[in-house]
């Protein structure tokens, strides 16, 4: 294979925070697969992935752990490394942002631009979402919720330094213009281009002062470097690059720029705008390309932990094995849309294509390879019509998966070559070699379709080595061939005849759809139930008398209820009260109707200090129970109005 040149490929680095779930996983996986696929057809790969391991809501974790964050984040990248190992992810560096090369640099970059004039210190005031770590303005949070996430968000009012964007928005949308493969899918350019770019840049925040769980700034201890810059000078700093080195290191200046960016389409905005705008700051290249992939729900809804719908791929891997997960990830996910998971599609999937169409075909011809031709590989003799559609059907899987491949049309590459082994599979049909068998006279017949069908498995197994690596190993191990580099499938014929296969194995058994279903509805009920255990709270401060007597609880009716346009998760009450009605706000929208509350007795809290939620005023507060699933807590109709609960 000649060499074609270096290729630097990334992830996005997973953030520290939780485990991550198949969705998240899926990423290295697709990652690894076009980094295996290119190392292939014979370029020299780096591939990079790691962990993000800075923030406010790190800091809030350990604190709940009660360790420090430092012990929190090595507990967490090491759970995923060991995922990403355990798929196979084949990383030439896994970076952790608290690494101290990383830190070092992360310092000197924001000096950089702090002395260039690029950076400059003032405050934020605005509404600021945890989950994520993003600030957002009064135009884009529209319910009191994140617009990302979903999440509640505060207003925050901090000191903070900012990074002016846009002195360099005309050159960036000039880039993307003249570069029309900088970000792909071409639908996630427009959303850039127009929604964001062009409707005009803020200044963005680039440091925080009210925790300290980050990257120090050298030249203001009060503050730590934000996210963006910490995080996104991953994909340079794991080169070794500091803009504080008169000369940078080898392998930045053979690697950088990047060739693609693989991460997922919910954080593409930071990629492709505030990414690359640091990096003209700078003065360093462009990545060549950003590519935001599509998302993996569960059936049609968005994993959420509280649904109960969340799927790890180590649980996977216990029961499909790894390239079982590995296969279906790269199958099931189109090039632009969202993929789908649900268990019984990877059933269905992992029998038909892994189980029948290619694990059945190499064990029947392995198998039949033994009983006629004592285990040897047979020499072919003329080929006929049949036999020139099986490998007119090669030759169109090598070249379709091929190119497919170099455009990062995954599973359509997948399909081209599964198509090819249902063609071969067909052959067999066609071809009856257990009749050829019965007599000397169609014995040369039966070597030719034999050795076709070694040969068409072989050359499958060499083009699935980026996809299900350790299956191909296996397939090359059983038909006895050392021919396994991608030059040896640009001619049919390669397998070298008289060599004698390996032992026949089963590479993936059927699997019981019914028995799968029940054990994994089993221990999702299990998990669920305890995680509803209610455990005795530890650690409440204890109340006296006169502090509970200070909180004024009355019952009330709910005389009127609606939904807030512009709040999904609250719903606006009157409350009548007996001797005064009154406006309470409630975020109950997701669990009640206003049609099932109207007329409905309940508690409310009547003393607490009035707040403005959205623009309108809530006096009180209901009682009700839950987090996840909250239940009001309704009274019998019969209760007076106005009574203190005691």
């Amino acid at each position: 294979m000649n060499d074609k040149g270096r290729f630097y490929i990334t992830t996005a680095i997973a953030y520290a925070s939780r485990k991550p779930h198949f969705g998240n996983t899926y990423e290295v996986i697709m990652t690894d697969a076009i980094a295996r696929f290119k190392r292939q057809v014979g370029y020299d790969v780096f591939f990079l992935t790691g962990t993000d391991e800075h923030g406010q809501k790190i800091e809030n974790y350990a604190n709940e752990a009660g360790i420090s964050p430092q012990e929190y984040v090595d507990n967490v990248a090491a759970e995923i490394r060991k995922i990403w190992d355990l798929m196979g992810a084949s990383y030439d560096k896994f970076i952790r942002t608290t690494d101290d090369y990383h830190v070092r640099s992360v310092q000197h970059i924001f000096k950089k631009l702090y002395d260039k004039g690029d950076i400059y210190k003032g405050h934020y005031e605005g509404w600021y979402c945890t989950p994520c770590e993003s600030f957002f303005t009064e135009t884009q949070v529209t319910d009191c919720k994140c617009p990302d996430c979903g999440a509640a968000v505060t207003k925050a009012k901090e000191e903070a330094y900012f990074f002016k964007m846009s002195n360099y928005a005309d050159k960036l949308i000039e880039y993307i213009e003249t570069h029309p493969e900088f970000i792909e899918p071409e639908s996630r350019k427009k959303e850039m281009v127009n929604n964001f770019l062009k409707a005009g840049l803020q200044d963005l925040c680039v440091s925080r002062s009210s925790f300290t769980w980050g990257v120090p700034i050298t030249f203001d201890e009060k503050h730590v470097t934000y996210v963006w810059i910490d995080a996104l000078s991953n994909y340079i700093t794991a080169l070794g690059y500091d803009p504080d080195n008169a000369e940078q290191p080898e392998l930045y200046k053979k690697n950088w720029p990047c060739d693609v960016h693989i991460i997922g389409k919910d954080i593409l905005r930071f990629h492709t705008i505030y990414w690359p705008i640091i990096l003209m700051a700078l003065g360093e290249p462009l990545p060549k390309k950003v590519f935001g992939h599509p998302w993996f729900n569960f059936g049609t809804d968005k994993m959420s932990k509280s649904k109960g719908n969340v799927i790890y791929a180590d649980e996977l891997a216990e029961i499909f094995g790894v390239d079982g997960v590995r296969y279906y990830a790269l199958a099931e996910m189109p090039y632009a849309s969202d993929g789908s998971i649900t268990y019984e599609n990877i059933i269905n999937r992992y029998n038909t294509d892994l189980a029948n169409n290619l694990g059945n075909l190499v064990n029947r011809t392995v198998a039949m390879t033994k009983k006629y031709f004592d285990g040897v590989v047979p020499a072919p003799a003329d080929v006929d019509a049949v036999d020139a559609e099986l490998i007119a059907e090669t030759e169109k899987a090598k070249k379709l998966s091929y190119e497919l491949m170099e455009s990062y049309h995954i599973a359509d590459a997948l399909e081209a070559i599964f198509t090819m082994l249902r063609r071969a599979n067909k052959y067999i049909d066609e071809t009856t070699p257990w009749t050829l068998a019965k007599s000397e006279e169609t014995r040369g017949r039966l070597a030719t379709v034999i050795y076709n069908l070694l040969e068409t498995i072989r050359i499958a197994a060499v083009l699935l080595t980026p996809y299900i690596p350790t299956t191909a190993d296996s397939i090359f191990n059983q038909i006895g061939t050392d021919k396994r580099d991608y030059d040896s499938v640009a001619t049919f014929g390669s397998l070298e005849s008289g060599k004698a296969v390996g032992e026949a194995a089963v590479l993936f058994a059927r699997l019981d759809e019914e028995k799968i279903l029940a054990d994994v509805a089993a221990k999702r009920e299990a998990a669920m139930a305890a995680e509803k255990k209610v455990e005795k709270p530890e650690g409440v401060a204890q109340i006296g008398i006169d502090t509970f007597m200070g909180v004024e609880l009355r019952t009330a009716q709910i005389v009127a209820c609606e939904k807030l346009p512009k709040a999904k998760k609250l719903l606006k009450l009157q409350l009548d009260l007996g001797y005064e009605k009154r406006q309470v706000l409630s975020g109950i929208a997701k669990f009640y109707t206003p049609e099932e509350l109207i007329g409905k007795k309940v508690i409310v809290v009547a003393n607490l200090a009035p707040v403005k939620l959205c623009g309108e005023d809530s006096f009180g507060m209901i009682l009700a129970s839950g987090e996840e699933e909250v239940r009001v807590v309704f009274l019998d109709s019969e209760t007076p109005l106005g009574e203190r609960v005691r």
